[in-house]
């Protein structure tokens, strides 16, 4: 049976696209370590992704080479881990389980969609272009397209503003705290998917309507009616002190 469902308010999804769209972040961090190694200097990896996941490359560059790092070593510092990134997770390509059936969906009953991502040029290509992502997308904002990363709002407000939708109508689809304080930051709504960190990492966050596995645990009826006020709980939510299992 066919399942009607109303859009109220006008919503708009705006996703995060590594660790949301796709499950790479292990590979990232793998490419930041050996990049690291090359030059000495070797990290906790577990301590690494926690401090790193959903910042700019830029930023993680000069946050441990150096803050007044030229901008033109930054470019090609950064142009040397990523390739070693896609060389890692090339062979490994593939969607969020339910994220195709959730796009397609959400389309049918014209919810505009964009991707704000943390990511370069390159890596958007690598992941859109190349697996054919892109079509589904209304607009795609990247690192090279605003001045601030995350979790400053920058990406998403910019990608509500392509869409011509009012962020406090948009939900934004993260894994990453980075991305979720940025979107509170930009009044919208966050969808929190554990593929990078287990649902406790969240807990502090009150504009979080669901915490889920994947898209497959998600319907756009959940979506319309998640409306908690924020400060509220939301359904799959941890509270304050109580982490979700």
């Amino acid at each position: 049976m066919t399942q009607t469902v109303s859009n109220p308010g006008r919503h708009a999804f705006i996703f995060d696209m590594d660790g949301t769209i796709v499950d790479n972040m292990a590979y990232h961090t793998t490419s930041w370590l050996q990049f690291f190694s090359r030059r000495g200097f070797d990290y906790e990896p577990d301590t690494f992704f926690r401090e790193t996941a959903g910042a700019q490359g830029s930023e993680i560059l000069r946050l441990r080479l150096g803050a007044d790092l030229p901008d033109f070593e930054v470019a090609l510092l950064a142009q040397e881990k990523d390739a070693l990134y896609r060389e890692l997770y090339g062979p490994h390509r593939r969607t969020i389980d339910g994220f195709d059936d959730l796009v397609v969906q959400a389309r049918a009953h014209g919810v505009p969609l964009a991707v704000a991502t943390s990511a370069p040029p390159a890596n958007i290509v690598f992941t859109l272009d190349e697996m054919d992502i892109r079509r589904h997308f209304d607009a795609v904002v990247g690192a090279a397209d605003v001045e601030r990363g995350k979790p400053h709002p920058d990406v998403f407000l910019k990608a509500a503003e392509t869409l011509g939708a009012d962020p406090a109508h948009c939900i934004v689809f993260e894994d990453a705290p980075l991305g979720v304080e940025a979107a509170r930051r930009a009044g919208m709504r966050a969808v929190v998917l554990t593929t990078t960190l287990p649902a406790s990492d969240f807990a502090q966050f009150d504009n979080v309507i669901r915490i889920v596995r994947d898209f497959s645990q998600l319907t756009l009826a959940d979506l319309f009616d998640d409306e908690a006020a924020p400060g509220e709980p939301a359904p799959g939510a941890p509270q304050a002190g109580r982490p979700a299992a």
